[in-house]
């Protein structure tokens, strides 16, 4: 992955082109003030609703158009979550990166859809995952002809309703694949806690961002949105702009503590 941190970050998903734009400009401005990678993170499905009735996203087609207008405009790299097979050949030839989400994780033919577009794959570990069972979607990928697999912790079901990080996931999973990412913004979800959606408490963001980066991982996702209050899903766990900005100033000075982002 290189000597420089990185960061995953963007909206949850893909509301609007407008949306879409305005976050992808704050990642570039972020990306010019801070010596480190970064990769802008938008889904045009969100497929895992606590209800029949959630937003789930523009689709393939409209969300794809938007993920080429942000890799056009501010020339970052662009990641995307993919749901089924036939997702794969069109998202690769948008996107440079290819995201499996944690419920997926283990499905078989889409990692080896994932895996043979020939695209770098970033693997979510399920929640419901230990970090040594990720050795088998990290084999499967690499089978299909994967370059290069990165696996995400987010956080291990904690009874019902919260998630908990193990940390020493994030070294065992480092052995395992390319390199390994922490997702701060879903670790601090509660699934499910508002009833028809879930909830989660972003405060604890900073805290764990610096944990992460001072354990030595090799990225960070963080979710961002203009205003995430109004946000259509993942409302309660986003950052705004001026958050964000703190978190990655932040997670940089723990970085350069530890030998990275020098």
């Amino acid at each position: 992955m290189g000597t420089e941190p990185m960061f995953i970050i963007g909206p949850c998903g893909l509301e609007s082109d407008d949306v879409a734009l305005e976050t992808a400009r704050f990642v570039r401005l972020l990306s010019e003030s801070h010596k480190a990678c970064f990769i802008y993170k938008g889904s045009f499905l969100k497929d895992n609703r606590t209800s029949a009735g959630s937003w789930s996203g523009p689709g393939l087609r409209k969300g794809l158009s938007i993920l080429e207008k942000v890799r056009a405009e501010t020339g970052l790299a662009v990641l995307t979550d993919i749901h089924l097979p036939s997702h794969a050949e069109p998202a690769a030839e948008v996107v440079d990166i290819l995201q499996i989400p944690a419920f997926l994780c283990r499905q078989t033919t889409l990692l080896e859809a994932a895996g043979g577009t020939g695209r770098p794959v970033n693997v979510k570990k399920g929640q419901f995952m230990s970090p040594e069972n990720m050795a088998g979607a990290v084999a499967k990928l690499k089978k299909a002809g994967c370059p290069r697999v990165w696996l995400t912790e987010r956080g291990t079901f904690f009874g019902y309703g919260d998630l908990v990080v193990d940390m020493r996931s994030l070294s065992i999973m480092a052995e395992l694949s390319d390199g390994v990412i922490m997702d701060i913004t879903h670790s601090m979800q509660k699934p499910g806690a508002r009833g028809h959606e879930s909830g989660g408490d972003r405060s604890f963001t900073g805290s764990m961002a610096r944990a992460a980066a001072a354990w030595g991982v090799d990225g960070l996702f963080l979710e961002i949105h203009p205003n995430p209050e109004s946000a259509r899903s993942d409302s309660a766990v986003m950052l705004d702009f001026r958050e964000a900005s703190s978190v990655v100033k932040e997670v940089m000075t723990c970085w350069r503590g530890t030998g990275h982002g020098r």
